[in-house]
Parts: structure tokens; C-alpha cells; sequence
């Protein structure tokens, strides 16, 4: 069993930026991710987006922002539970709560910070009969790493910016060998400016723009070798491909945290903005998976919760203890 000061539920930027704020006030975190490494969705889905509203970085790489908040949490020694998703929280004669994954692992801790992000995500998948045949032998749902594609032949399906953004991407850093962009609508959900520049793109030849169409069909012997298109007015298109990306967005849901007995409201659960705990006394909501009168879906906004969800969870550890605020400025940060 894994025994800490707080168990975090979710490794997001908002997870690792209350490990800081709770080293600040000497209590230990140990933190639990379904993913394979911390992060959230800045590392798994779009580590190369930069990010415009983080304080003091007029842009930031969401994986480089990951990776400066791990910097800024190393001092305070965090644990960490990855590839393991929580499934279970129950609470202890003492008042601990054991959080256990679905792999069997136990953490024991008498405070719960849950930051969970948007939750579980699923890929919205295109409704090709053997798609599955083909998911990760050529076809992939989230573009992790660019230069997978390196030299690769793909064909990227979808209308909204991440399917606009991917696609300028790969081509003007010159990774993809060919791209083409299909999309069933002569019209984009995209940003007016990366839609100009895919059409650019195209008009130069260097994107394949291929509008009014879908996807229905994929081919090859154990991996993708061909996808399938039928257009509105010209019929079938075949194109020979070594990758294909329908980017049609994610899916998110609670997952397990949906029955763990909190108050859930519009898929997010319910806290008090005193400071943010939920109706379970020791459990804390965070970040985007909580929700409040006037809430906003933003970063800044999740760092706020978690400094304030700390600050009650040293109380409700040491209710012996006063803690008087110190700032960082005076005191410097000293790690355990």
C-alpha cells in the first residue's frame, strides 16, 4: 500500500501545480494517471499546441508547460502511479480513504484532490466497418509525436482546427511526404485563418484538399495500405497511404469517478468555491472536472482551485497546526 499526505487523481498541469502549493505547506502527494506519463491531455493529445493564457509565457508548448510545472514540483519528491487508472475510492474506520486502481494498487491518504481533467477520453471514430483492423497498423486517432510521420504518406479526415492545424503542420515542416485533407463539407469549423492557409497549401499542390467527401473504406495486408474515398460528385477515390487520422475530437465522460458517490452535475462534479471541496468531507474537485456558479474551463483557473483546495487540506491534517501564509518571494522554496 502507498501511504501520502494527498492522493492526486489526474497528472494535468493543474495535478502537478498543487504538488508545488502542497510541498509549499510540507504535505507529501503521490499522484495516480491512467496515462503512461504525466501530463494530462498537454502531453497525450496536442504537447505541441502552444498555449497563449498561462501568466508571464505569451506562448508556451503545452509539453514544455509540462514539463517546467515538473521541474517546479521535483523539490517536494511526488510519487507517481501511471498507466493505472483509479477505479475506486473507499473510506476507512479512521476517515483515510483508500484509492485503488485497476490494476489492485492501494494508496492510502486522508485527503483526495481529485483533477481529473475532462475525465476518460474516447476517440469519436468514423463509422468504416474495419477500422479496428487497422488502429495502430496505420491508423491513429491523436497525433503524439510529428515525427512518426516522417516521410509517411497520410491522409488526415476531419474539419476542425486540429485536422487544419495537423495537416499545416506536417506539410511546412516538411515531415509528411503527401497530406490529404478530406473533409464531407465544402465548409471548415476551423479558425478563418488556418483554413486560408490549408486552401494556400493546396493551391500550391502541397496539400491534397479533397472537400465534399468521406472516408468509407480502408485496405492492406496487416497494415493500412489504402484508404477508400467517396465523393459527393466524382464517386470513389482511392489513394495509397502508409497512415490515416480521422481527427473527429474526443469523447470525454467521467468514467469510474461517476460512481464513487459525489454530487455530479452536467457531467463535473459539484464543490463548494470556499475551497472547492466536494460533498464528501477530504475530497476535492479541481480543474476541469469540477464545476461551480460562473465556472471557466481554464488553466489559470484550475491553479487557483488547487492552491485553495491545499490550504483546507492542511487544516483538516493538522487541525492542531495555524498556517500562517509565507511567501515564496521571502522564503524561497525548500523541498523535502
Amino acid at each position: 500500500m502507498i501511504q501520502t499526505d494527498i492522493i492526486i487523481i489526474g497528472t494535468g498541469p493543474v495535478g502537478l501545480f498543487t504538488v508545488f502549493e502542497a510541498g509549499l505547506l510540507k504535505l507529501r502527494c503521490h499522484l495516480i494517471d491512467s496515462l503512461p506519463q504525466p501530463g494530462g491531455q498537454c502531453s497525450e493529445i496536442y504537447p505541441k499546441k502552444p498555449i497563449y493564457d498561462i501568466p508571464g509565457f505569451p506562448e508556451i508548448l503545452a509539453g514544455d508547460l509540462i514539463d517546467n510545472l515538473m521541474a517546479q514540483a521535483a523539490p517536494f519528491k511526488p510519487g507517481f502511479t501511471l498507466g493505472e487508472a483509479a477505479i475506486s475510492i473507499d473510506t476507512m474506520e479512521d476517515g483515510t480513504f483508500n484509492v485503488t486502481t485497476v490494476k489492485g494498487t492501494i494508496h492510502n491518504a486522508p485527503i483526495v484532490i481529485i483533477a481529473g481533467g475532462l475525465g476518460v477520453f474516447e476517440p469519436r471514430k468514423p463509422p468504416i466497418e474495419n477500422i479496428t483492423q487497422f488502429e495502430d497498423k496505420g491508423v491513429e486517432y491523436i497525433i503524439r509525436d510529428p515525427k512518426f510521420y516522417q516521410d509517411k504518406a497520410c491522409v488526415i479526415a476531419g474539419g476542425g482546427d486540429s485536422a487544419l492545424d495537423w495537416s499545416i503542420y506536417l506539410v511546412e515542416n516538411n515531415i509528411a511526404s503527401s497530406i490529404s485533407l478530406v473533409h464531407r463539407s465544402a465548409s471548415f469549423r476551423g479558425h478563418l485563418d488556418s483554413v486560408q492557409k490549408v486552401i494556400d497549401l493546396a493551391d500550391q499542390g502541397k496539400i491534397d484538399l479533397i472537400t465534399e467527401a468521406e472516408v468509407t473504406g480502408l485496405a492492406g495486408n496487416g497494415t493500412l495500405e489504402e484508404v477508400i474515398i467517396t465523393h459527393q460528385h466524382q464517386g470513389e477515390i482511392r489513394r495509397t497511404v502508409d497512415h490515416f487520422i480521422p481527427l473527429f475530437g474526443l469523447k470525454p465522460s467521467l468514467g469510474p469517478i461517476a460512481d464513487w458517490g459525489l454530487e455530479i452535475e452536467k457531467n463535473a462534479i459539484k464543490v463548494n468555491t470556499l475551497d472547492y471541496s466536494t460533498n464528501i468531507p477530504g475530497i476535492y474537485a479541481i480543474g476541469d472536472v469540477n464545476t461551480y456558479e460562473n465556472k471557466l474551463k481554464l488553466i489559470l483557473c484550475g491553479f487557483h482551485e488547487g492552491t485553495l483546495a491545499v490550504q483546507s487540506a492542511f487544516a483538516r491534517i493538522h487541525p492542531e497546526k495555524k498556517n500562517v501564509l509565507k511567501y515564496t518571494t521571502v522564503n524561497g522554496v525548500q523541498g523535502f
